[in-house]
This record gives C-alpha cells, sequence and structure tokens, in this order.
C-alpha cells in the first residue's frame, strides 16, 4: 500500500475486486486496518454458468455477502471476451461514485499486478496490493489467526489430492497441504477458497457442505444455501 493512500486514511474510498477466497478478503481487511473506507465489492460473474468466475459462487450466495458486509457486492455480468472490458466499466462507475482505490489480493505473480494495474490505469483509479510480496505461509496463518473460515471449494488434481474440497482451512489442513509439496497458498491455482466467516461479516455466512462433484480435472464443493 502506498505511502500516498495510507496518509490520507479515512479520506480515502475503495472498491476490492473480491473472489470470495481468503486472499482477496484477507487483502479488504488490511485496507480497512489501514483506515481506507469500503465503498463496495467487485465480482465477475459468469453468466454462461450462473455463477463468479473462477471460485464458482451463485447469485444467493453472494446476497448473503452483501448483508454481512453492508456494502454492495457488484456482479460484472461477463463473457470472456469481454472480461477486461467489463471490469474496467465497472471500475469507472465506481470512481464516479467516490472510489479512489481498488484493492487487490495477489501477492507475487507479475502477469496478474500486471493486468490489474492496467485496467485501473485505464480508467485513473489507483490500484493497491496490500499483500503484495508478503510471505504467501505467512498470509494463510494469518487469515487463520484473524478467525477466518475458508472452505476449500476447487482443487486442480493435476496438482493437488481432491481429499481436500470441502476441509476447512486450520492450521492443520495448511500443513497437511505443504507436507503434499503443494503451495500452502494455492496461489498457482492449485485450489480456491470460499470464507465463510471472517471479522469483516456481521455474521457467518450460512453454508451447505454439499457432495464433491467433478469438473474435468477440477474436484469442486458446490456452494449452496444452507
Amino acid at each position: 500500500m502506498s505511502a500516498e493512500i495510507t496518509d490520507k486514511k479515512q479520506k480515502v474510498r475503495f472498491v476490492a475486486s473480491y473472489s470470495g477466497g481468503k486472499d482477496s478478503l484477507l487483502a479488504i481487511q488490511k485496507a480497512v486496518e489501514q483506515g481506507l473506507t469500503l465503498q463496495a465489492l467487485m465480482i465477475t460473474y459468469n453468466t454462461d454458468k450462473g455463477r463468479s468466475w473462477f471460485h464458482g459462487i451463485p447469485k444467493e450466495i453472494l446476497q448473503q455477502v452483501e448483508q454481512q458486509m453492508g456494502v454492495p457486492v457488484c456482479r460484472i455480468e461477463t463473457s470472456g471476451q469481454q472480461y477486461a472490458e467489463n471490469f474496467e466499466k465497472e471500475l469507472k462507475r465506481q470512481k464516479q461514485q467516490g472510489a479512489e482505490v481498488c484493492v487487490f489480493g495477489d501477492i507475487d505473480i507479475q502477469e496478474h499486478r500486471d493486468w490489474c494495474e492496467q485496467r485501473c490505469a485505464a480508467v485513473g483509479i489507483k490500484a493497491c496490493f496490500p499483500l503484495w510480496k508478503q510471505s504467501r505461509k505467512a498470509l494463510v496463518l494469518e487469515c487463520i489467526k484473524k478467525n477466518f473460515v475458508p472452505y476449500i471449494t476447487v482443487v486442480d488434481t493435476k496438482r493437488m489430492d481432491a481429499r481436500f474440497v470441502g476441509k476447512i482451512l486450520t492450521e492443520k489442513t495448511a500443513a497437511e497441504i505443504e507436507q503434499a509439496g503443494v503451495d500452502i497458498c494455492g496461489e498457482n491455482g492449485e485450489y480456491h477458497t470460499f470464507v465463510a466467516d471472517c471479522p469483516l461479516f456481521r455474521q457467518p455466512i450460512s453454508l451447505k457442505v454439499q457432495p464433491m462433484i467433478m469438473q474435468g480435472e477440477y474436484a469442486v464443493m458446490p456452494l449452496a444455501e444452507k
């Protein structure tokens, strides 16, 4: 987070690129702890599948997130071809409503950061990366210590055993992932999470833990309301 942003603190309103996962919410948590004001969450939504891109969150769960966070969850309904264009449109709308910053949960993959910065530069908003270049393991443990409840909802079975699907990411589970020779943070796409509770929520998200299904090489726990 830049000195320019942190110096202004309470004056700064931000929008966050929200995926539902642990890194996304930890970045938002850190921005709030720095004194910035959360305006809205932005999430890309796959209109063909009726779920968010990458983490597969259905509309009814996003509505719960909106209630528990107390800010709008803005669904960017988009195809893959218009993904960047539609992301920029929503960024521009958020800027017009007062957001000066967009917070991202990227840690250390430069091409991901480049993409985010390009989208922000196109509309004249600052890109902020509160987790950038921090230890992947330390960030996982920080989530757990801050009482995040991240469910492992997607596993790339080419990189990681499907037995982890549906587990909550605890210190024990994180150690098992590391012992299996898998990146503890899943930053390379080995696994995805959905955070059902964290300090930013008024109440936990009500989730139904469903049986695992296979979607190609991915083992998935479909998200649904209890």
